[in-house]
C-alpha cells in the first residue's frame, strides 16, 4: 500500500512500486516461458553419437553410423554425417543404436502394485466409460518410470483396464515432472474389451455384449447427427451419456484407433466384423489365438498386440503358444510386442528376444517394439524410428538390445539424456557397504 506522505517520499514510493511491478512482470514472463517449453526442451543440446551400428528400423542397418540430435529432434542419420561444431560427442564404437522402445499396452504411470487399490488409477467403475481419460491420473513421480527407462523404454501407451468401453488411453514420453510434460498425445486410443471379462456388460453373454456395443455405436452416430435434437430433448433415450457418446465420435469417424482386448479366436473374429461394420481403426490386444486367423488379420491389415511370454491355456485363450508372434509376423500381420504385467515395461526387450527365440525374425522383433506400435497409433511421423525430424528418443546399447546380457548405456528422451538411476540403483548404492555390526 502507498504511504500517505508528501513530496520526495511519495515519489520514492512510486518508483519502488513501479520497480516491483516491473520485476513481477519479468517473473511472470519467465514463468510463462517455462510453462510453454517443457524442461527437456530448455536443456536440449546438440549431441552426436558416432561410429556405432545404427538400426533406424525404417531402413537398413548402418555400420559405422552417426546419429545427430538437436533441440529434441533427430537431424541426421547415416554413415557419412558431419559432426556439427560444438556438439557433445558420444563414441559408439562397438555399440548399437536404436530408437527408444515403445510399450504399447501399459498402465505405466497409472498403477504400481496391482493388488493395492490405492496405487491404481487405471480403472473406472461402470461398463461404458468412453469419456474417461486417464491423463489426470498419471503420476510422473512413479518409481516404475525410471526402472523402465533403464531398460531403454522411452514411450508408452498408458490406458484404462476395466469395462466394455474402458476409456481413453494416452501416449506418454517417460520424462518430465508434470503431467503436461509427460503426455505426448491425448487421447491416443479408445480401449474396449471383448474378452470374457466383459460378459457381464451383456447380461453374461458374449452375444449380449456385442449387441450392447453395437447399439452404443449406433447411438453415438445418431447423437453426432442430431446434437441439437438431443439438447432439446427431442430424441429417444440413448444408451449412454452425452459425454460418452461425444467421446465415441472420433472413433466412429476413424480419427482415433480402437484397442480391442480379445484372446479367443471367436472374439477376435467378432472384433474384425465390428471393425468392418463401423469402419473402425482396429488394433487387437491380447491376441492369444490370433495365430489361428492370421490370414484374416493380415488381409484387414489389423495390428496385434501380443505378449510372447505366454503359453498357458485358459478358457479365454486355450490356444496359447510361444511362437504366436512369429506365426503372425510370417502371415504379414503387423505385430506389436508387450510385456503385460504391472511394471512389465522394463522387460519389453526381453519379451522381443523371447519372440526371436521362438522363430520371429530379429528385425521384425525390433520393429514390434519400436515402429509397429507407432504406425498402429498414427504417430510414426514422430516416433518409432531414427530419421530427420523424428523425436530424439534414442538408446545406445552395449550390444544386441534383445539379448539379456546387454544394457542401455545412454537413454535420450526428446534429445536429453535421462538419469541412469532408479529406486533399485539407489537401494543398491545405499546398501553396497553395510554398516558394522554393533
Amino acid at each position: 500500500m502507498r504511504r500517505r506522505t508528501g513530496g520526495q517520499a511519495d515519489r520514492r514510493s512510486k518508483v519502488g512500486e513501479t520497480g516491483w511491478i516491473a520485476g513481477a512482470a519479468r517473473l511472470g514472463i519467465a514463468v510463462l516461458l517455462l510453462s510453454a517449453f517443457p524442461p527437456s526442451r530448455l536443456t536440449a543440446q546438440t549431441i552426436a553419437i558416432t561410429n556405432a551400428t545404427v538400426y533406424p528400423v525404417s531402413g537398413p542397418k548402418i555400420e559405422h553410423g552417426t546419429v545427430v540430435m538437436r533441440d529434441g529432434r533427430v537431424v541426421a542419420v547415416g554413415p557419412s554425417v558431419a559432426v556439427p561444431a560444438g556438439a557433445t560427442q558420444v563414441d559408439g564404437t562397438g555399440k548399437v543404436v536404436t530408437p527408444g522402445l515403445f510399450h504399447a499396452r501399459s498402465t505405466l504411470g497409472l498403477s504400481e502394485v496391482g493388488s493395492i487399490a490405492s496405487t491404481n488409477e487405471a480403472d473406472h467403475t461402470g461398463d461404458v466409460n468412453a469419456a474417461f481419460n486417464v491423463a489426470d491420473g498419471l503420476d510422473p513421480a512413479t518409481p516404475l518410470i525410471p526402472i523402465a527407462r533403464l531398460e531403454g523404454v522411452t514411450t508408452s501407451l498408458s490406458g484404462p483396464t476395466n469395462g466394455l468401453v474402458a476409456g481413453q488411453a494416452v501416449l506418454i514420453d517417460l520424462a518430465g515432472d508434470r503431467v503436461e510434460t509427460l503426455v505426448a498425445k491425448s487421447p491416443a486410443a479408445m480401449v474396449i474389451d471383448l474378452s470374457e471379462q466383459s460378459k457381464s456388460a451383456g447380461g453374461g453373454s458374449r452375444a449380449g455384449m456385442l449387441q450392447r456395443l453395437r447399439q452404443l455405436f449406433l447411438d453415438a452416430q445418431d447423437y453426432d447427427r442430431r446434437k441439437n435434437d438431443f439438447r432439446k430433448n427431442a430424441m429417444q433415450e440413448l444408451s449412454a451419456s452425452a459425454a460418452d457418446l461425444e467421446a465415441l465420435g472420433p472413433v466412429l469417424r476413424g480419427e482415433l484407433p480402437v484397442v480391442a482386448v480379445a484372446n479367443r479366436e471367436s472374439d477376435i473374429a467378432s472384433a474384425l466384423r465390428l471393425a468392418h461394420e463401423f469402419r473402425l481403426r482396429l488394433i487387437v490386444a491380447g491376441g492369444t489365438e490370433a495365430w489361428k486367423i492370421a490370414d484374416d488379420l493380415a488381409r484387414a491389415r489389423v495390428p496385434v498386440i501380443i505378449n510372447p511370454i505366454n503359453d498357458i491355456p485358459t478358457f479365454d485363450g486355450p490356444g496359447a503358444r510361444f511362437d504366436g508372434a512369429a506365426l503372425l509376423a510370417r502371415a504379414g500381420v503387423p505385430v506389436i510386442i508387450i510385456e503385460g504385467e504391472t511394471g512389465g515395461a522394463r522387460n519389453l526387450r526381453w519379451a522381443a528376444g523371447y519372440a526371436v527365440r521362438f522363430g520371429m525374425a530379429w528385425d521384425s522383433a525390433l520393429a514390434a517394439v519400436t515402429l509397429n506400435p507407432a504406425k498402429a497409433l498414427g504417430v510414426d511421423d514422430r516416433y518409432g524410428s531414427l530419421g530427420p525430424g523424428k523425436v530424439a528418443d534414442v538408446v545406445v546399447w552395449s550390444g544386441d538390445p534383445l539379448d539379456f546380457s546387454s544394457r542401455a548405456e545412454h537413454v535420450y528422451i526428446r534429445g536429453v539424456e535421462v538419469p541412469h538411476t532408479s529406486r533399485q540403483t539407489e537401494l543398491l548404492e545405499r546398501y553396497r557397504t553395510l554398516p558394522p555390526k554393533y
